[in-house]
C-alpha cells in the first residue's frame, strides 16, 4: 500500500487543508481530505481494467466549503433532517438552526461537513478528528468524533465512526459521497441498477420529514428488493418522488442488529461493469439520486454536474429520530462510545 499526504489548500479562516492518497497494489486508489473528512476520489477499474474516478467531487479544497450537495463529506452532528429544528432530550428542549425549508438538515449551515477536521496517517489508514463544543449549532455536550478510513487490496473502502460525549446528546453520522460507476462527469445514473436490502421505507410529508410508521415497498416505485433501473420509475406520480424530484428517501435495513454488518445496497452499471456493495452497522440508508446537483461548484470533470449525475447511498439512522421514540435511538450519553461502520466494496462483473 502506498500512502501520500499533501497540503491542498487553506480554509477561509486560515486552517490548512490536507489531501491524502491511499493506493493499493493494483493501482486503484482513494483520496480523502480534511474538509468534512471527505471522500474526494475513488479510482477503480471497469470490466476492461480501465481506471476511472467513480465519486463526484471538486478539484480544489475551497470548493468543499458550503457546497449545496455536501459532496463526499461527513455531515453532523446529526445527518439528515430534524423537524422544525427542535427536539427534546431528558425534558430539555433544544433549538437548532433551520436551513432546509422549515427543518434542520445535516447539522445546519456550520455542520461538521464544513469544518476542517484534524487529520493524521495511522499506518496505511487515515484518521480524522473533530471536537464539537457544547452548544455548537444548539446541540448539548462536547462531542468528540473520529472518522477512520482504510483501503484494501481488493478495493474496499471502510469507514469507522467513533464518538464520545460529556453530556447526553443526539448523534447521526454518515458519509455523503455520490457515486457514478461510469466515472464522474460521464452522464447520469438513471441507467444504473440499484438493489436495496429493505422491505420498508419511511413515507414523509412534503418537507421530507417522516410521518411515523414505515410502509411496505411492495407494489410501489420504492421497491428495490431486486435490481431495478434507478430511472425506471423515478418520474412516477408518487408522493415520495414528487416531494423530492426523485428519490430522497430513507429505507430501513432488513435484519438490522446493532453492531452487526449488513448488506444495505448494491449498485451496478452495465456500461462499465462496475458494482458497488455497501455494508453497514446502521439501521437505515437514505437514497438520494442527486436531484438538485445543478449549480454545484465546477467539478473534477471541468464543469458543474447536472441533476441525477450521482447517487448518494447514506448509511445512517432515520431522519427525525430524536422526535420519533419508536425509531432506533440516536441518543449518546456520557460513558458510552458510539461505534458505526460503513464499507464500500467495489468489484466488476
Amino acid at each position: 500500500m502506498k500512502t501520500d499526504k499533501q497540503l491542498w489548500g487553506v480554509s477561509p479562516d486560515g486552517k490548512e487543508v490536507f489531501l491524502y492518497t491511499i493506493e493499493n497494489g493494483s493501482g486503484a486508489f482513494v483520496r480523502l481530505c480534511s474538509v468534512g473528512a471527505a471522500i474526494v476520489s475513488v479510482v477503480v477499474p471497469d470490466k476492461d481494467g480501465k481506471l476511472a474516478d467513480v465519486v463526484l467531487g471538486y478539484p480544489q479544497a475551497n470548493d468543499y466549503f458550503a457546497d449545496g450537495p455536501c459532496s463526499g463529506k461527513c455531515p453532523g452532528r446529526y445527518a439528515n433532517r430534524i423537524a422544525r429544528g427542535k427536539f427534546t432530550l431528558d425534558g430539555v428542549e433544544y433549538t437548532l438552526p433551520v436551513n432546509n425549508g422549515p427543518n434542520h438538515l445535516h447539522g445546519g449551515p456550520q455542520g461538521f461537513q464544513n469544518k476542517v477536521w484534524e487529520s493524521r496517517m495511522v499506518g496505511d489508514a487515515v484518521e480524522f478528528l473533530y471536537v464539537a463544543e457544547d452548544g455548537e449549532a444548539g446541540y448539548p455536550g462536547n462531542l468528540k468524533v473520529v472518522a477512520h478510513y482504510e483501503w484494501s487490496e481488493d478495493n474496499a473502502l471502510e469507514l469507522t465512526f467513533t464518538a464520545e460525549t460529556d453530556k447526553a446528546t443526539v448523534v447521526n453520522l454518515t458519509n455523503h459521497a455520490y457515486f457514478n460507476l461510469n466515472g464522474e462527469g460521464n452522464g447520469d445514473i438513471l441507467g444504473h441498477f440499484l438493489k436495496l436490502n429493505s422491505a420498508v421505507y419511511l413515507p414523509t410529508d412534503d418537507t421530507l420529514i417522516p410521518l411515523g410508521e414505515p410502509d411496505a415497498v411492495a407494489g410501489t416505485p420504492m421497491d428495490f428488493r431486486e435490481f431495478k433501473l434507478i430511472g425506471q420509475e423515478i418520474k412516477e406520480d408518487f408522493p415520495a418522488l414528487n416531494y423530492g424530484k426523485g428519490y430522497d428517501n430513507c429505507f430501513m435495513v432488513s435484519g438490522y442488529e446493532p453492531g452487526q454488518l449488513q448488506s444495505a445496497a448494491k449498485l451496478y452499471s452495465p456500461l462499465s461493469g462496475r458494482q458497488l456493495e455497501v455494508l453497514t452497522t446502521q439501521p437505515a440508508v437514505q437514497i438520494y439520486t442527486g436531484n438538485w446537483l445543478a449549480g454545484c461548484p465546477v467539478a473534477k470533470c471541468g464543469r458543474s454536474y447536472f441533476d441525477y449525475e450521482g447517487v448518494a447511498i447514506e448509511c445512517q439512522h432515520a431522519p427525525d429520530s430524536p422526535n420519533k421514540p419508536d425509531y432506533p435511538s440516536t441518543v449518546l450519553r456520557p460513558g458510552e462510545t458510539l461505534q458505526e461502520a460503513i464499507i464500500w466494496q467495489f468489484s466488476v462483473r
